[in-house]
Formats: C-alpha cells, structure tokens, sequence
C-alpha cells in the first residue's frame, strides 16, 4: 500500500511539473529522490504560501482560541473598517461570544452597509444562538425579500426561530422549502424533527425514509461527510 501511494504522488507530481511547465531538474529530483522529492517539490510548486498561512491559522486558532480574537482587535483598533469590524463579530461568534458579536455587527450596520445582508444574516444568527428568537425575527425580516435570503442559513434559523415563537405554520413554510433530495440533509433532519414535534409523525418518516434511501446510493465522500446525519435519522426513525 505504501508503495502504491509513493508511485501516485511521484505521478502527480510529475503531471503537475509537465502541465504547469516547471523546470525539468524538478523531474529528476522527483524520480531520484520519491518521497522527499516529491514533497520538497508540493512545498515549492504546488502549495501556495497563502494555503500555508490558512493551514497555519488554522492552528494557532485550535491551540490559542483568543489570538485570532486579540489580532482582530488590534487590527480593528488600528483601522475601524467596516470589513475588519465584521471579521472581529465573526470571530466573537465562532467562540459563541455573542453578545461581543451582536455589539460589533450591530456598530458595523450604518451608512451605505445599513442593509448589508451578509452582516443582517450573521446578526440574526447571534440572536438566534443567545435565544433572543424576537430579535433573530425581527432582523431576518429586513433581508426576507433578498434573492439571497431563499434557502439561505438565515430562512433556515428564521423558521427555527418562528417555531420558537408560535409561528408554526410560517415556519413550516420556509423549512419545507429545504426538502429537495440529494443535499440540505441538516436542514431535512430538522424538518422531520419539526413534524414529530407538531404531531406529523408520517411527514416526519417520509423525511427520514428518503434520506435513509439516498444515503444508500451516496458516493463515499458524500457518506462520510454525511455519516452522522445519516446515523442521527436512522435512530429517529426508530422512535417515531
């Protein structure tokens, strides 16, 4: 198996140099010397340093959750853009700081962006997760008439959020509108939860049947991305 992987990426590597039109010493030094060629020629040809510093943020983020957090502060007391007040209220909600995300979504809102849907979307979002379900409301009806809005993360947490407050046939507009084979299976998964909670348990099974029937001719990396979704609707179905 280890032989057959060296002989892929000493292939790929080589298509790559003849396709890209690379130096041809590059060939040599990936034929000659196959693992370490071949890596030193991915680091020097095929990455780029921007890949690396997303790779290498990525880190830092997992190891030190406040740095991206402190940096973005600096960087937002440095130069109180609009694109860096948002990256801030971005970073605040990835650690599930919602009030700080609110705070600097809402301060961002003014002038030409007043209406901009990618902050309204990201504002309902913070009111939803700090259970402010009035508010989540209130703010995904400034974009319901977007193009954008239809289908969008915002019209999923915007049913939710009806639901939350007694709006179920409204809500159940917008979840139904999810419901299309072969994809938005999280989105699926809480239709059919939301039919078992309002009684429409066969609605409910129909969900889960499809989704359980689809799942069956997934391709693998499909499976897998999906694997828990999957797993989650087949033990449901068991209890309905």
């Amino acid at each position: 198996m280890y032989y057959y992987f060296i002989i892929a990426l000493q292939g790929y590597c080589i298509y790559h140099c003849y396709a890209n039109r690379n130096e041809y010493y590059w060939m040599f030094v990936i034929f000659f010397v196959p693992v370490i060629g071949s890596v030193i020629y991915l680091f020097a040809n095929v990455f780029q340093k921007r890949d690396l510093d997303i790779v290498q943020e990525g880190i830092t983020s997992v190891i030190n959750p406040t740095k991206k957090i402190t940096d973005l502060e600096k960087k937002f007391k440095f130069s109180n853009s609009f694109e860096n007040q948002v990256a801030l209220a971005d970073a605040y909600l990835e650690v599930n700081n919602y009030d700080k995300a609110i705070e600097n979504y809402q301060a961002s809102l003014k002038d030409v962006f007043e209406k901009d849907f990618y902050v309204l979307s990201k504002l309902e979002e913070a009111y939803y997760f700090s259970s402010q379900f009035n508010k989540a409301i209130e703010t995904a009806e400034k974009i319901v008439d977007n193009t954008k809005f239809n289908k969008s993360r915002a019209a999923f947490l915007y049913a939710l959020a009806l639901e939350k407050e007694g709006s179920v046939v409204k809500a159940k507009k917008y979840l139904i509108a999810f419901d299309a084979p072969y994809k938005n299976y999280q989105e699926r998964l809480e239709l059919a939860k939301f039919f078992i909670r309002n009684v429409e348990k066969e609605k409910a099974k129909e969900v889960l049947d499809e989704i359980i029937l689809e799942s069956e001719t997934m391709t693998k990396s499909s499976y897998r991305q999906n694997r828990l979704i999957i797993k989650k609707s087949k033990e449901l179905l068991a209890t309905v």
